[in-house]
């Protein structure tokens, strides 16, 4: 009986140099490619789409609702039994105008970026909105475009990071926050394909 034969450790070790720098070409692009500011600023749109994760993005948000940049707020991706009073608290827009209140809503069901996307993407459907103005941190804001247009390919959406301070500083193991960002949207984009690879 004839035995397969199997990569030799030199075959392999050159196999996993290879990707190890395929993927520190593509995380140098990415981080390279990573927003630096805020490329519009003055578009005014449908809809404001915060995504939670910091409260950074929420300050970002409630001001650019409180300067009317858009008729409404959305965030997504909230806890449940977190409501909008709680939320205006939290980022000091307690004292804010009745009607600004009036015009947040809360998405309660999103756990990830995937879930962020579907979850807009129902209530935007469900609003009849156009554009938006997406809030999500720097270094999340290229997959959570990505997404975004995968499921709503006719959105217009403005990017409008925010720059939390390690971005700034680069402390708290920032370059692993990025590579993990990156691993993210890689798989992301992988996943995507094998999806549209796989006949229906």
């Amino acid at each position: 009986m004839m035995r397969g034969r199997f990569p030799s450790p030199r075959t392999l070790l050159s196999a996993f140099a290879f990707l190890a720098m395929l993927w520190l070409a593509g995380f140098l692009t990415f981080v390279a490619a990573m927003p630096s500011r805020v490329e519009d600023e003055d578009t005014r749109t449908d809809a404001i789409v915060v995504l939670t994760g910091g409260a950074e993005r929420m300050n970002t948000g409630l001001t650019l609702l409180d300067r009317d940049m858009a008729d409404r707020l959305f965030v997504s991706g909230v806890h449940k039994g977190v409501e909008t009073a709680d939320i205006l608290r939290i980022a000091h827009f307690a004292d804010s105008p009745r009607h600004l209140a009036s015009r947040i809503d809360l998405g309660h069901s999103a756990d990830d970026t995937v879930g962020n996307a579907e979850e807009t993407r129902a209530w935007v459907e469900a609003n009849g909105i156009k554009t938006l103005r997406l809030v999500t941190a720097s270094y999340h804001m290229r997959r959570s475009i990505w997404e975004f247009q995968r499921v709503m390919p006719q959105a217009t959406i403005i990017p409008n990071p925010v720059f939390p301070e390690r971005a700034r500083t680069g402390q708290g193991g920032y370059v692993m926050l990025l590579a993990e960002e990156y691993s993210k949207f890689t798989i992301a984009v992988l996943r995507n394909a094998i999806i549209k690879g796989v006949p229906s």
